[in-house]
């Protein structure tokens, strides 16, 4: 039997456009147009500032786009591209039985290395399609938030072996590629506990760059441990434990798991924030008779966003910290009716009213709504007035949850409300078209758009 990076890597390899049904290439595109609004919309925030101060001030070859103008080195590229797509926290999820994901975090390095060897939409997708799949697999199969470390860590082997489909290197290559990668890279979950920083919005973007690069170095000969999963001190024995992430199964289908958000807040919320506005709005509740929220969810959304190992949730100052806070989003979708950018400005989550009401969520987990995740992401929720009256509502999912997924035509009206003001119709109706046609262009087309955008 060859180590696991050589079957990743045999895997990789041999992964085809012929692979994707017709169901997951139009899956694909919508979360494609998603991931590309999400980026657009943050390019404007602080902190993708000094993202842009850096890449210009260090420059690079100009080789590959820059979402919202210009170019730069690939690398350069990967990283602030995928940070656009992360910032705002508005992009995708996997709710894996283990682990949660951002798939198109990838989205920054894979462009980049599409861009780089010129190569077709058809191409592109299946790179795509590789990296979300094996992403998602590690998040079925792996339980390394547990053990204190990031989402990104599965990233540094997805994006590699997603990267070296689009450069189409050979298996030895790509081994070495996902070897390198995978070596160095074990990021740490503190990124998204207790005090949350700017760098949660960035360790992913980190994680692509850093796999491009390996992937690069790999292309050019530099080889990598073979044994990094299975060898001494290597994945499996410093951090995981053994895991099987079933390589016999080629198939490209994961995709059609991936959730997309309704609300612009962590994606294990968005049953929760769906139903205290159904709840506040169905018994014209005002936010100043509230006494008490009390929330029941399963074990994962309380570990990430509830209180659990992620620290207290009730502590808000700013916008990384408030967006991973159960206790903050249903407090603002209380009083505000919505959870949106706008909700995560500094002076809004400083002010009086949502301070208060977030003091008053109470959140707890059970295991029977934990037996029910992932096939459903389940809510209970409790309202009690100050007059003691009780309002109550429990939810399976909300719209944008796999099982009850957001359409084409939502995902144009969240991207026309994140970007209308940013950039042009015309330059949206030119993405959204390029996207429609992904399979029957080169990827070029649409990295054009943005090269031009000049932002």
């Amino acid at each position: 039997m060859k180590e696991v990076s050589y079957q990743l890597a045999t895997f990789a390899h041999q992964s085809s456009f012929d692979d994707l049904s017709e169901e997951v290439i139009d899956r694909m595109k919508v979360l494609l147009i998603d991931a590309i609004a999400c980026a657009i919309g943050s390019l404007r925030s602080e902190p993708i500032q000094f993202l842009k101060e850096q890449v210009l001030e260090f420059g690079g070859s100009s080789i590959t786009s820059l979402i919202g103008g210009g170019k730069t080195a690939p690398d350069r590229a990967a990283f602030f591209n995928a940070a656009l797509i992360r910032y705002l926290d508005f992009n995708d999820g996997y709710m894996g039985s283990l682990a949660t994901s951002h798939p198109s975090d990838q989205l920054g390095a894979i462009l980049a290395a599409s861009e780089y060897a010129d190569i077709s939409g058809r191409d592109f997708m299946t790179a795509l399609a590789l990296a979300y799949e094996i992403q998602c697999r590690f998040c079925d199969s792996c339980s390394y938030e547990d053990k204190g470390f990031d989402q990104a860590l599965a990233i540094s082997y997805s994006a590699a072996a997603g990267v070296s489909r689009a450069l189409n290197l050979n298996i030895e290559k790509t081994a070495n590629a996902i070897g390198i990668s995978g070596a160095s890279q074990n990021p740490f979950l503190i990124v998204r506990a207790g005090r949350i920083s700017h760098w949660k919005g960035f360790s992913t973007a980190n994680t692509c760059a850093n796999a491009l690069h390996a992937t690069f170095l790999a292309m050019r000969g530099v080889t990598g441990p073979p044994e990094i999963f299975e060898g001494p001190l290597g994945l499996f024995d410093s951090i995981t434990g053994p895991f099987d992430i079933n390589l016999e199964d080629t198939s490209l289908n994961k995709v059609l798991g991936i959730s997309l958000k309704k609300f612009n807040a962590g994606i294990h919320s968005q049953t929760a924030i769906e139903g205290v506005i159904e709840l506040k709005n169905e018994n014209n509740l005002t936010p100043k008779e509230i006494s008490e929220v009390e929330i029941g969810i399963y074990q994962r959304a309380y570990f990430i966003m509830g209180g659990g190992k992620g620290g207290d949730k009730h502590d808000v100052k700013n916008k990384e910290t408030a967006d991973h806070s159960l206790p903050y989003v249903l407090a603002a979708a209380l009083i505000d009716n919505n959870v949106m950018p706008e909700q995560f400005e500094e002076k809004r989550i400083l002010e009086e009213d949502v301070q208060t009401l977030l003091k008053f969520v109470k959140i707890s987990n059970s295991e029977a709504l934990t037996n029910r995740y992932p096939e459903e992401s389940p809510v209970t929720i409790k309202i009690t007035n100050k007059e003691n009256k009780i309002f109550e509502k429990e939810k399976s999912s909300y719209e944008g949850h796999y099982s009850n997924p957001m359409g084409l035509s939502s995902v144009i009206e969240k991207f026309g409300f994140l970007c209308d003001d940013i950039i042009s119709v015309q330059m949206k109706d030119e993405i959204i078209d390029a996207v429609s046609r992904i399979e029957t262009i080169k990827i070029s087309e649409l990295t054009d758009i943005f090269a031009k955008a000049e932002i």
